[in-house]
C-alpha cells in the first residue's frame, strides 16, 4: 500500500535537501495522529498540493494534533501536459461534490464551476461561497486520497461568456453532447494535442442550451460525444477526462 499523503502548506520552507525534522500540527497533525494514529517508523509522503512533495518517516506522535517526521529527499512534480480543464455545470445536490471528487481522483487539472442557462441549482451570495468552498475542499481531500501531489485548482464560478474565452483559448476544446445532429463527433476518435490546454465542457441535467452551444461554436468549440449512452452530469467529466488521459498519454 503507498504511504498516506498530508498537505504541509510550508513545505517550502524545510529547505532543498533531505535530512531535519518537520512537524505536521493543525487539522493535518490531528487526522494524522488521532485518526490514522500513525506512529515511529510508518512512512508517509508531505506535498504543499502544488507539485513539490517529500517522502518521510514519522519519528513521534506529540498528543493529539503533533506529528514529527524526519525528512526524505523533496521533489518537483513537473506541470502535466497537456493540462485538461473540465468546465462543470452546476449538478443537483451533493452530485457537484461527487463530480469533483471522482475528477481529482482521474487526474483532472483544473475544474471550472459553470452557471448554466438550465442548471437547477443557483450559486447566489453566501450559499455561493459556501457550495464554492465545499468544492475545493472535497479537491484538497480527494487529492490526498488519490495520493496526489498537485491538486487540481477549482475556479471561481464562471459565466457563459467567460466559459467561451476559456474556449477560445485552448488548443482543443469540445462540448460533451450526445445529439449526432449537432454533428458530435466521438471524443475517442477526435485529433488531440500532445501539449498546451485541453477544455472540455460539461452541461447541466437539462442539457447545454442551443444558445450556448452557439456561443460555444463561435468560440471554437465542437460538440462530441462520448459513447451511446447518456451520462449523468456528475459522471460524465469523469469518464472523458479518462478518455482523454489515456489517449494524451498521461496514463501511459
Amino acid at each position: 500500500m503507498t504511504a498516506p499523503v498530508f498537505v504541509a502548506e510550508d513545505l517550502g520552507s524545510a529547505g532543498p535537501g533531505p535530512g531535519g525534522t518537520f512537524v505536521l500540527q493543525g487539522p493535518e497533525g490531528r487526522h494524522a495522529v488521532s485518526v490514522k494514529r500513525l506512529r515511529a517508523g510508518e512512512d508517509i509522503v508531505l506535498t504543499d498540493g502544488r507539485g513539490r512533495w517529500a517522502d518521510c518517516v514519522v519519528l513521534a506522535a506529540e498528543g493529539k494534533d503533533r506529528l514529527v517526521v524526519e525528512l526524505g529527499t523533496r521533489h518537483e512534480e513537473p506541470p502535466p501536459v497537456p493540462r485538461i480543464t473540465v468546465v462543470q455545470a452546476l449538478p443537483k445536490g451533493d452530485r457537484g461534490e461527487v463530480a469533483v471528487e471522482t475528477m481529482t481522483e482521474t487526474g483532472v487539472d483544473t475544474i471550472v464551476p459553470w452557471q448554466a442557462a438550465r442548471c437547477i441549482t443557483q450559486w447566489r451570495g453566501e450559499r455561493g461561497a459556501k457550495s464554492l468552498a465545499k468544492w475545493r475542499s472535497t479537491a484538497r481531500e480527494s487529492g490526498k486520497q488519490s495520493r496526489r501531489t498537485r491538486f487540481p485548482e477549482v475556479a471561481d464560478a464562471a459565466s457563459t461568456k467567460q466559459v467561451a474565452a476559456l474556449l477560445a483559448e485552448a488548443d482543443f476544446a469540445a462540448v460533451l453532447h450526445e445529439d449526432r445532429d449537432y454533428g458530435s463527433a466521438p471524443l475517442a476518435a477526435v485529433e488531440l494535442p500532445s501539449a498546451g490546454e485541453i477544455v472540455l465542457v460539461v452541461g447541466p441535467e437539462g442539457g447545454v442550451s442551443p444558445e450556448e452551444l452557439a456561443v460555444f461554436a463561435d468560440a471554437g468549440a465542437r460538440t462530441s460525444r462520448l459513447g451511446a449512452s447518456v451520462l449523468r452530469t456528475s459522471t460524465a467529466g469523469t469518464a472523458a477526462a479518462a478518455l482523454l488521459l489515456g489517449r494524451t498519454g498521461r496514463w501511459g
